[in-house]
């Protein structure tokens, strides 16, 4: 798995590529405290090369959106593959985390 990540003021961009797992779920957590740290509390996943997600991986996105919340943000995620979009549909993770079609509408989301 491969993250980057690029700091706008309050919004922090962070483009995954690979899998979300139990392997690299940590990977994410600290993408995100790292984030976090350099003003980036609303948070924007870009997951349209994430190819899987695994219930670690949903936590990771979990444990990122508290803590965006804590901070005065929020997280917002969008590129979903097919596959990864059933995992949150199932999951009715969509009702915690917005699901978005792209940056533009992630960042009117968050009010970024």
């Amino acid at each position: 798995m491969d993250i980057t990540s690029s700091i706008d003021g309050e919004v922090a961009v962070l483009s995954i590529a690979g899998r979300i797992d139990f392997a690299t779920s940590g990977n994410v957590e600290h993408a995100v405290t790292a984030a976090i740290e350099q003003g980036g509390k609303r948070l924007i996943f870009d997951m349209r090369e994430v190819a899987y997600v695994s219930s670690a991986g949903l936590r990771a996105i979990l444990i990122a959106a508290k803590k965006a919340k804590s901070a005065g943000g929020g997280v917002a995620v969008y590129g979903l593959q097919p596959e990864v979009q059933e995992v949150f549909t199932m999951s009715g993770f969509g009702k915690i985390v917005p699901i978005v079609a792209d940056d533009a509408q992630a960042r009117a989301k968050l009010n970024a």
